[in-house]
């Protein structure tokens, strides 16, 4: 089974913060024995052995130096609770809470990374950020359903994330499920193959249709697939009439995806349609002005003008270019220029990009990592694992401009967890400097190949 959430965050995030934070004493004598059970709001719920460290947490200054931990991290998590459970039911009659009250977060991953407040909104997109925080503040009651539709790069995957982040802090009792439309495809195809009298079809169903709020990411993933928009139509029509909240994403409108029942297509129309427009470039400017701000690097609006200028299709390559020249910057030790940029995106973009290959990348990580391939584009799980498979997808969004469903089937993933990967790599260097050498050192490998 697939950890959730909050127990990445908590073993990658949030221990390597707190153990910079308190003494090495009190770190291994009451943190690391910690063992993160739920999230409620802003908090994470805890439980630990005896009631002795309970309150040693709870009444003694190691509980001020977690929270000040935790707000360092700048995720939806700023606060915690400290109970006695030997299992997660001890735990919830403690909360007076029933365990079907929780929200659940089953499907894809959440980047705790994609929020409203992260979203760079300007006069291309201003009208799906309101639109989904209406939604998020009024499921079911705003725009239902909600059908944002635009080219790929354009932030439609941050707005589902951002409305589901959202849920969790003001609404934690919100059923929310995140998942794109090919796990839907797949998950539906499997419970099929599973035969009757399995519940496996049952089962699916439930998954699906008991929420309260479904994010469905890439929907045009229906075109032409009768037998799942027949499913598809059936569990939107059940949550639509109990005003339960649908979101959808497509790359494209209602009216053009290819072979699509008209019972959906009509249903789609039925909500409201917001169509993700391509960046001006005074939004372009202010996303590039964010991300440099998120990297703690100083660029000239001058320069960051410029790169915008270089770029009118989708933010993600615009984020590429700015990444790469910042790492120039860092590789050469030279402040960011004009003339910095036009150097850097010509050894990145120029003859380097067109000889390197994810392939390279993906190799590159192995031989740093000491695993294989198939370690790391399997299915298994193990630590040694996962931190190569998830640097290899952030340097090949970073050193190269693919799409990320494209990433992700180079691993047999989502997209959604290749996002997932990217931002938590990207956060973990920032606090684990261990990482970030290594990371620089993979990239001083590729660019001298």
């Amino acid at each position: 089974m697939e950890k959730e959430n909050y127990q990445i965050l908590w073993e990658q995030t949030f221990l390597p913060e707190l153990e910079k934070t308190v003494s090495s004493i009190a770190f291994i004598t009451y943190i690391k024995i910690l063992t993160p059970v739920d999230v409620r709001g802003n908090k994470l719920i805890l439980i630990t052995q005896t009631k002795v460290f309970a309150d040693a947490i709870r009444n003694n200054i190691i509980g001020d130096k977690m929270r000040e931990a935790f707000k360092k991290c700048n995720t939806y998590i700023d606060d915690f609770e400290v109970f006695v459970a030997e299992d997660r039911e001890d735990y919830l009659k403690q909360l007076g809470v029933e365990e079907s009250e929780k929200m659940d977060t089953q499907g894809l991953p959440i980047s705790p990374l994609c929020t409203f407040e992260s979203f760079v909104v300007g006069s291309s997109n201003e009208f799906i950020y309101a639109a989904a925080k209406a939604v998020a503040e009024n499921p079911g009651d705003a725009y239902n359903p909600l059908f944002i539709y635009g080219g790929t790069g354009l932030g439609k995957t941050h707005i589902l994330m951002a409305i589901a982040n959202y849920l969790k802090i003001h609404s934690p009792r919100t059923n929310v499920l995140y998942a794109t439309c090919e796990q839907f495809t797949n998950q539906l195809i499997e419970s099929i193959s599973r035969g009757k009298g399995t519940g496996a079809e049952a089962d699916f169903r439930k998954k699906y249709r008991n929420v309260d709020v479904l994010l469905i990411d890439d929907v045009q993933f229906l075109a032409k697939k009768q037998g799942i928009q027949t499913e598809f139509f059936h569990t939107f029509n059940e949550l639509v009439m109990q005003n339960k909240q649908v979101v959808l994403t497509s790359d494209r409108s209602p009216k053009e995806i290819e072979v699509l029942e008209e019972r959906l297509r009509t249903r789609f129309e039925g909500g409201l349609l917001a169509d993700v427009q391509t960046p001006d470039l005074e939004t372009r400017i202010a996303i590039l002005k964010r991300k440099a701000e998120e990297k703690k690097c100083v660029v000239d609006l001058k320069v960051l003008a410029y790169i915008a200028e270089m770029n009118d299709g989708d933010i993600r390559t615009l984020i590429g270019k700015l990444t790469k020249v910042v790492f120039a910057s860092k590789l050469h030790e030279k402040p960011i220029t004009i003339d910095l940029v036009n150097n850097a995106l010509k050894e990145s973009a120029g003859e380097r990009e067109e000889e390197l290959e994810a392939e390279d990348i993906i190799n590159c990580v192995c031989n740093f990592y000491k695993v294989t391939k198939n370690d790391i584009c399997g299915k298994r799980k193990n630590k040694e694992f996962v931190l190569p498979r998830q640097v290899s997808m952030y340097l090949i969004l970073d050193m190269m401009t693919l799409p990320q469903v494209t990433v992700g089937n180079f691993f047999g993933r989502d997209h959604a967890t290749v996002i997932y990967a990217r931002d938590k790599i990207d956060k973990q260097m920032k606090t684990d400097s261990k990482l970030a050498v290594e990371i620089n050192d993979i990239k001083k490998m590729l660019l001298k190949q």
